[in-house]
């Protein structure tokens, strides 16, 4: 890869893409069913996908390199996710897609804060104002009118 699938913001954007298609596609398709039962069924496409995609990418005697630290932070990131999806899910069986995704996206707050304790990255002047910005407009989208 080069140029542009080499670049970070390249790879966020298509993040950001997908994640405003799961919210609408996500709020459409839990609609009639329990929220936990459509995580689950979500999660397992997701599980499938992403096994076919890391099987085509590198070969399976890699999972053994997989060092235990590794494996313990996924593990538990992968609980998080499912926590989230859970919540997440929830969310948008009660609640407008246009009004629960902002409020998820405060995730970016969570983030800059947990990288700033846990990570040591540095928190500017800048970056803190961004924080305000992004729980402002959580805020705003997300308030009755």
């Amino acid at each position: 890869m080069t140029g542009l699938a080499q670049s970070w913001l390249f790879w966020a954007l298509l993040s950001a893409l997908f994640a405003g298609l799961t919210a609408v596609l996500a709020k459409v398709g839990v609609a009639g069913v329990n929220s936990h039962l459509a995580t689950a069924i979500r999660t397992t496409v997701v599980l499938v996908f992403t096994w076919a995609l890391a099987l085509v990418a590198v070969h399976p005697s890699a999972l053994a390199e997989v060092p235990r630290r590794t494996w313990l932070f996924l593990v538990l990131s992968g609980l998080a996710t499912g926590l989230s999806w859970l919540c997440y899910f929830r969310a948008l069986q009660l609640g407008p897609a246009s009004r629960v995704a902002p409020v998820d996206k405060l995730s970016v707050v969570f983030v800059l804060a947990f990288a700033a304790l846990f990570l040591q990255e540095p928190l500017s002047a800048r970056g803190v104002i961004g924080t305000v910005l992004i729980v402002a407009g959580a805020i705003v989208l997300a308030w009755r009118s």
